[in-house]
């Protein structure tokens, strides 16, 4: 396994920054999208605010040849969606808008379901059921215990509200690289896999579907969809294991109590 990198206290002061930013980020874009947009231009509306508000780099630009600043995920797109300006956003679809910043030396990573207009009840409790999914695996998070519990955590929640988790995509450890050790997989036995220590620093990104668990890579080599065209939900923070418990770096406003 390569190896984990644990971050100092100075790393962590400057995780948690790029963290607040990519936070920042999307409180901007939380008045901006709506139907009749395209992802395209949700995507440039994130790089200048990004680069010109921020002073910040959006990591995923560049990266593995990606051209753009974001993935944008709709309806039945499980992950990695590319922005196009002919891709217009419409009444009654979900989008998963998943963005990574970095500022200092250190990358943040975090993605968020808009609903546009009028939802589908059944689109809504998707979208609802996979954010507390993730946020079950984000409460077990301490020095201690294990990635098998994080996964656990996810998955029993997912599978018991219906749904399925996909396994082929995952989280990841992340600090001055967008991808690093570990791997963190959004299902699991409790007790097993690499035990949890201070200074490591992942993203918990779980994609549950309404259907089948099954996905496939469209043609352009990046598109993720699911096989029966059900829809598909995501959210994503990135975590700090603390000398007690978690540190979500990425926490919006709306999601402090």
């Amino acid at each position: 396994m390569p190896e984990i990198r644990l971050k100092t206290p100075q790393e962590m002061a400057l995780m948690r920054e790029s963290g607040r930013l990519l936070a920042a980020v999307f409180a901007y874009l939380d008045g901006q999208i709506k139907a009749g947009m395209s992802t395209m231009a949700i995507n440039d509306l994130a790089e200048r605010y990004i680069v010109d508000q921020l002073g910040a780099r959006p990591a995923s630009k560049g990266q593995y040849g990606f051209k753009y600043v974001l993935n944008s995920s709709v309806n039945h797109v499980v992950c990695h969606g590319v922005p196009s300006d002919k891709q217009v956003l419409a009444d009654g679809d979900i989008v998963n808008i998943d963005i990574t910043l970095e500022r200092g030396g250190f990358i943040a990573d975090s993605s968020k379901m808009y609903l546009i207009g009028e939802v589908s009840a059944a689109a809504k409790r998707l979208v609802a059921k996979t954010y507390d999914a993730m946020w079950e695996g984000i409460k077990v998070v301490k020095p201690g215990a294990t990635l098998g519990d994080v996964g656990h955590a996810i998955q029993r929640h997912a599978e018991g509200s219906g749904y399925t988790v996909v396994r082929e995509y995952c989280g990841h450890g992340i600090g001055r690289e967008m991808h690093e050790a570990p791997e963190v997989l959004h299902f699991g036995r409790q007790g097993k896999g690499l035990v949890l220590r201070e200074g490591m620093t992942f993203t918990i990104e779980p994609m549950i579907n309404q259907g089948t668990a099954r996905t496939k890579t469209l043609k352009d080599g990046w598109t993720v969809v699911t096989c029966d065209q059900q829809l598909s939900a995501q959210w994503e923070h990135t975590i700090a294991v603390t000398a007690d418990g978690y540190e979500v770096l990425t926490l919006r406003e709306e999601e402090r109590v």
